[in-house]
């Protein structure tokens, strides 16, 4: 299922972004801490599993260019391109 709550979206980004600086490289799979209903946030190993799916390869080496220009120029190439990243939330 494509995730598309603004707000899981805005931190799938964000979570995108970071792991792709850490790992030098476009990552294709994420774990995000799993929101437990009446609970918030639950902060142990209980994570939801997103795959990246990026169809256009022009895009993912646009973002694969702007890793080692740090936080900022990766920011702005995923806002960019951001209609070109979906994230498919796994079972």
């Amino acid at each position: 299922m494509n995730e598309r709550d603004p707000e899981k979206l805005m931190l799938l980004y964000e979570r995108f972004r970071d792991v792709c600086l850490v790992e030098k490289e476009v990552w294709k799979e994420l774990f995000m801490p799993r929101d437990l209903p009446g609970e918030g946030v639950r902060l142990t190993n209980i994570q939801d599993r997103y795959e990246v799916v990026i169809e256009n390869p022009e895009v993912e080496a646009v973002l694969e260019a702007n890793i080692p220009l740090g936080a900022k120029a990766l920011d702005a190439a995923i806002t960019e391109y951001k209609d070109a990243i979906r994230f498919i939330k796994k079972g």
